[in-house]
């Protein structure tokens, strides 16, 4: 249904300023929510989840590597965590199926880092289905089951990618946390790149070989984030618990 109004010109400027103003102002408050986000916005397409409402998320990404991974489950193991995700590639989880049995063993939550380490966006839409139909076939074969989430091995990924991932029943993770612990710049940075994090967030860390400061931050970062009195789940814990944020790609 159409509504129209009458109005007289000096009322239709006043009115017309008036709405310019406030499409700005919320504008801007939106950018001002999302700006950490790598992501495009649109009206409609899929989405992925980067934040929840309660609860923290740790999240460990593993691409490649023989000696890192085994001493964070160990960092994990004696600071009585039992909640984590770790989303791992293909590739590396055929390599280390020990590494993966223990993850699983312990209660931490497996999501799929494709295959290859490959950035989604510039890959066509069967290069994508073919490399997360790999890591499929990876996790089945080391009898992983019920997998139903994914995270871009690069952390790039694009309304393309999302649509793929629905199709195949996954649920795209990115982080709102970012610990950059992968660059190396230092322990104590590492530690406060994650210390702004609060409930609802997910961090986002690594377990590959690239990332040599992990295991001695990881202490710090957990005993930070127990004087804060927050509660670790994993990915799913989270969006099955609590209203998620979303943000929708163009």
């Amino acid at each position: 249904m159409n509504y129209f109004f009458v109005l007289n010109g000096k009322s239709m400027k006043k009115t017309a300023l008036i709405i310019i103003a406030s499409f700005f102002t919320a504008w801007f408050l939106y950018i001002g929510n999302i700006v950490h986000l790598p992501v495009f916005s649109t009206k409609d397409g899929p989405k992925a989840i980067y934040k929840g409402e309660k609860d923290l998320a740790l999240t460990f990404n593993i691409g490649w590597g023989d000696e890192k991974a085994e001493p964070i489950l160990d960092v994990l193991k004696k600071e009585n965590v039992k909640s984590a995700t770790f989303f791992l590639s293909g590739s590396w989880a055929e390599r280390h199926p020990d590494l993966v049995a223990r993850i699983v063993k312990e209660g931490y939550e497996i999501g799929i880092l494709g295959y290859n380490y490959e950035d989604y966006t510039e890959l066509e839409e069967a290069k994508i289905r073919q490399d997360i139909a790999k890591a499929q076939v990876a996790f089945k074969k080391l009898n992983v089951k019920d997998i139903k989430l994914v995270r871009a091995p690069t952390g790039h990924f694009d309304q393309k990618t999302l649509k793929i991932a629905e199709r195949l029943g996954y649920t795209v993770i990115h982080w709102s946390i970012d610990s950059k612990d992968w660059t190396n710049p230092g322990t104590e940075q590492i530690i406060n790149n994650v210390s702004r994090a609060k409930k609802g967030d997910i961090v986002l860390l690594h377990a590959s070989d690239s990332a040599k400061q992990t295991e001695k931050a990881l202490p710090h970062i957990l005993k930070q984030l127990n004087k804060k009195g927050i509660e670790l789940v994993t990915v799913s814990e989270m969006i099955a618990n609590a209203k998620t944020k979303t943000s929708e790609i163009k």
